[in-house]
């Protein structure tokens, strides 16, 4: 991109920064000379025409905010000048035609995977420990202190202290100097490569904070996105507890798994502690069928499978000014190409596509799509209004700080994630992926709100774009963290896998950054390469309850 200054639409009547611009710098956009009349920040902009109170203002070619008060051209638009604002959007849609991207780099690749009976494919090869309500919580406590780190898994250590050693050695009648030279210190490394079942990448342990209380609503729906997880091709089985009197019951997490996969094969013990004899035995009996379980998911190991097999979710968090002109459009080249491949990406946060909704309902294959996320939308916002809130209050005060001064803003950027491709399917929040090409999902915008919901919904991969940086990652799909910027990438490399910054500098353009995107999808999706989420133990799950969350 290189400029230090852009006009991304022809339509645009605000320009986007590159690079910090000083006051009195003359300007030359589109044949039409603009003079700086004041300092503008780097991913800030500046406005190409003198706009009074109640003017339009236009970015990515859509309507993203009204100015509250007369802004002089060549001025910041900031908060105190501009509202937010967005189009009006029908649930008709128009013709949209679509010219697929040149896959010709990727025919006939393939990544290594986790087969499944119903024909689904992992990208990694997990057993879940779940509780059914947050009353049984400390019982996975004690479960993940019995079996990870004996098993060689992943452990809130940097290093364990192998006492038994020391004590082997004592029996023996070892001399004190053969003590002291005994080692006993395992670092988390060492404990991985020593894992007794190679084949499974982990045991993760979802708690949570439903299962009781609240309404009936909240229960059903934490069942059907724990089912969501168990059918998830990541994962070989699962052990559940249940309290027994609590309102999510084991019959209604059955009920949600057969109507996912009514033929699952999938092992799945549940264990309900008011029908145990103690807790002692319940740990117990939890213990023996989970180490079974391993044994049996030790059995399958990584075979080729086509691109069509990944279901890619596409997420963004902690936004910046760039992330809507790099990362998020070559994550969008990237999940056409997956499109274009049979695969299925999946786009969520449906609080950042307010201001796009009229592109997507266009973009949707059957008119009951279209009608579907129309209802959506419109049902999502009116909720939003009617706690005294509204989609204008997305934004946070560090994407404000960095130049996603509205909502619509911010959403025209996020909904680059999504590519061009026709959308497919319009999915509820816990509906499952099952056509292949670009689904819409209801998730709020909250970052691991809605990265639990895609998983839950079937991503088996997902690709996080930010501005600004964030750990996040998932208990079972690994979460690539790409940023927008190289500074980013340069001063968090320990949490960010890609850098999108170089479409920002020229060295890359969104076609061939796309393309390295889902070059290291397909490295990860095999395991030849670990995200960083997943090396750091990022697990964050939060289900969402259904109540108003932007």
């Amino acid at each position: 991109m290189i400029e230090s200054y852009v006009q991304i639409d022809p339509k645009d009547n605000v320009i986007v920064a590159i690079t910090p611009l000083k006051e009195g710098l003359v300007t030359n956009i589109a044949g039409k000379q603009v003079t700086l009349k004041e300092n503008i920040k780097q991913k800030h902009k500046f406005t190409l025409q003198d706009f009074n109170v109640g003017d339009q203002i236009y970015m990515y070619g859509v309507l993203i905010g009204k100015a509250t008060q007369p802004i002089a051209e060549g001025c910041a638009i900031t908060t105190e000048n501009v509202k937010h604002a967005s189009a009006e959007f029908q649930d008709t849609k128009e013709a949209y035609t679509w010219t697929a991207p040149d896959i010709s780099n990727f025919e006939g690749r393939t990544f290594n995977g986790y087969h499944r009976e119903d024909g689904k494919v992992g990208t990694a090869n997990y057993w879940l420990v779940i509780p059914l309500t947050f009353c049984e919580n400390r019982n996975v406590d004690v479960l993940e202190g019995a079996l990870s780190e004996k098993l060689g898994y992943e452990t809130k250590k940097d290093f364990a202290v192998n006492t038994d050693a020391l004590i082997e050695q004592y029996k023996s009648g070892a001399s004190k100097d053969a003590i002291l030279n005994t080692p006993i210190i395992t670092t988390k490394e060492e404990m991985s490569q020593n894992r007794i079942f190679p084949n499974v990448d982990g045991i993760k342990f979802l708690k949570h904070d439903g299962g009781c209380g609240g309404i009936r609503q909240d229960s059903e729906t934490l069942c059907k996105l724990l089912a969501g997880y168990i059918t998830n091709p990541n994962v070989a089985g699962a052990t559940v507890f249940s309290l027994g009197c609590q309102n999510a019951q084991i019959s209604m997490l059955q009920n949600a798994i057969d109507a996912i996969a009514p033929n699952n094969t999938k092992t799945v013990h549940y264990l309900e502690q008011q029908k145990s004899e103690s807790e002692r035995h319940l740990i117990e009996e939890a213990v023996k069928h989970t180490f079974l379980g391993l044994v049996e998911a030790n059995k399958i190991t990584r075979k080729p499978a086509p691109l069509s097999k990944l279901t890619l979710g596409l997420e963004c968090g902690g936004s910046d000014g760039f992330s809507g002109i790099s990362a998020n459009p070559a994550l969008g080249y990237a999940s056409d190409l997956l499109v274009a491949l049979g695969g299925s990406p999946v786009l969520s946060e449906f609080p950042e596509l307010n201001g796009v909704e009229q592109e997507l309902i266009n973009r949707c294959v059957t008119d009951e799509d279209s009608k579907k996320f129309y209802g959506l939308m419109r049902a999502y916002s009116a909720a939003a209004v009617a706690v005294g809130s509204g989609f204008e209050n997305n934004p946070s005060p560090g994407n404000i700080k960095d130049g996603l001064i509205t909502d619509a803003m911010k959403s025209a950027g996020a909904a680059k994630k999504g590519g061009t491709s026709p959308v497919v399917e319009v999915l509820d929040y816990t509906e499952q992926v099952t056509k292949p090409g670009l689904n819409l999902l209801c998730t709020p915008g909250n970052d691991v709100e809605s990265t639990t919901g895609l998983v839950g919904s079937g991503c088996n991969v997902v690709v996080f774009t930010t501005g600004l940086g964030t750990p996040t990652g998932n208990p079972v799909a690994p979460v690539l963290k790409m940023s927008s910027n190289t500074n980013l990438y340069e001063r968090m490399n320990d949490i960010i896998d890609i850098n999108a910054g170089t479409v920002i500098t020229g060295e890359d353009t969104i076609a061939s950054m796309g393309e390295k995107i889902l070059d290291h999808i397909i490295r990860v999706a095999s395991g030849e390469t670990a995200s960083k989420a997943v090396l750091h133990g990022n697990n964050d799950f939060i289900p969402w309850k259904r109540g108003v969350s932007l």
